[in-house]
């Protein structure tokens, strides 16, 4: 059980929050690059640890991140035309730049000079995996880009289902790290079968184990931890274990266990204390040491997930399933023996999640064997966030450290005598060949 004053060090992300200050010190996922694919085209509103920005990309295909609104009369640059290298806002004329530049001040007198004297607040960009990626930490702590776990390299395969969830990080990431609640939640998409190791078919995925109740060990790292959930296999578990191993990479990513065609991770941002993009990325990568998967295209993804744009979410990404109509959850479908009656892994997590609250109140649960991985979250998180309080040292940003491309997640049949954790982090040769 959590005190109320642990559970806001968890959650809180907005203004000067350590939770928030941690995530400003790595590169964070600001949007899709299909969001602003297009040179000059519409500007995108987006809203970052509470912070409204805007995301652009110039004439010259340079990405801009900045303040939404116009230094001028604040009013919202998201309606403003993008043109000629810039920004322009549609009150008076002012025309920023990607670097936050004000290059032209219409209403302005050239001679006075002010344009030289007036700047907006801008963020550096980075692209890569299929994201727009930012830094909104100060600048003398800014690390280089670094290519994330789920793109190793420029040429992974990365397919991102992405959706605004009406919650609070933390809940979100406690679910990906949760490997108990898949055999329930998940049961009629992720069911049982007499297969050597996880397999993906066109509607559902196949494990080979009816193990409901996994016996799970935790092991802390310096990004973050891994943990085994280990359970009984359906053919030889005398000799054998069914081990699945969780990467959590601090302070928003989450790799999951992968099946026979790609490779699964989470990435969560923070929308404000109440709000969070949820990322749900299938990927796998030819060039990385340990390739040996085909992967999926994005629109397939995205349909097997229930969470096509234009479908199953408007083209903002938000869900068209919600509380008010009961996330269109079908009983006549529960009645024929769906467990859920709930179209979509990320669907049937949101339900979860959403009807905790906008921020759970865990001074109020009840925590089992199951939620180990959970509880070692929550120690892990508030112990970063009071360093960060006290110290100004963010989880992960310390060494030594582990580049994140050379960290995965497994799963599969192993003999009892295996030592699981050496899985998720690649020999000194396999990192060689990553980088």
């Amino acid at each position: 059980m959590m005190t109320a004053e642990e559970n806001d060090l968890l959650c809180r992300v907005e203004g000067d929050a350590p939770m928030g200050q941690i995530m400003r010190r790595h590169w964070m996922p600001a949007c899709l690059i299909e969001e602003v694919a297009e040179p000059d085209g519409a500007p995108l509103k987006v809203r970052l640890l509470g912070e409204d920005l805007v995301v652009f990309r110039d004439s010259e295909g340079r990405l801009g991140v900045l303040d939404e609104y116009c230094p001028h009369r604040r009013v919202s640059l998201a309606f403003g035309r993008n043109e000629e290298c810039g920004l322009r806002c549609l009150y008076h004329g002012w025309k920023m730049d990607v670097d936050g530049n004000v290059v032209e001040m219409a209403s302005e007198p050239p001679e006075s000079g002010f344009a030289e004297k007036v700047k907006v607040k801008a963020y550096p960009a980075r692209e890569w995996g299929g994201f727009v990626w930012t830094y909104m930490g100060p600048a003398e702590t800014m690390p280089e880009f670094e290519p994330p776990a789920f793109a190793p390299t420029q040429n992974a395969n990365v397919s991102i289902v992405k959706i605004h969830v009406g919650c609070n990080w933390a809940q979100i990431l406690e679910g990906q790290i949760d490997s108990a609640h898949s055999s329930s939640l998940h049961s009629s998409d992720m069911k049982p079968a007499k297969v050597d190791a996880a397999k993906a078919v066109d509607t559902h995925w196949l494990r080979p184990s009816t193990d409901k109740a996994p016996r799970l060990q935790v092991e802390r790292t310096s990004f973050g931890f891994h943990y085994a959930a280990i359970r009984r296999p359906i053919a030889n578990a005398n000799v054998n274990d069914y081990v699945r191993v969780t990467v959590y990479v601090a302070p928003f990513t989450a790799l999951i266990p992968p099946n026979n065609e790609y490779n699964v991770a989470t990435v969560l941002v923070p929308t404000d204390d109440e709000n969070t993009v949820f990322h749900f990325i299938a990927w796998n990568d030819k060039d990385a040491a340990w390739a040996d998967k085909d992967g999926i295209d994005q629109e397939a993804w995205r349909k097997f997930n229930g969470a096509q744009p234009g479908i199953d979410l408007d083209r903002s990404f938000n869900n068209v399933r919600t509380r008010a109509n009961n996330y269109q959850q079908d009983r006549k479908a529960m009645r024929l023996g769906d467990f859920t009656g709930i179209k979509g892994i990320p669907n049937q997590d949101i339900v979860m999640w959403e009807t905790m609250g906008t921020i759970a109140d865990r001074t109020k649960e009840r925590l089992g064997a199951s939620d180990l991985a959970v509880v070692e979250f929550r120690k892990l998180m508030v112990d970063a966030a009071r360093q960060m309080q006290d110290a100004g040292v963010a989880i992960g940003r310390t060494t030594p450290h582990v580049p994140q491309n050379t960290i995965r997640s497994f799963e599969g049949i192993v003999p009892k005598s295996t030592n699981w954790r050496s899985f998720t982090v690649p020999s000194d040769q396999d990192r060689e060949k990553v980088a």
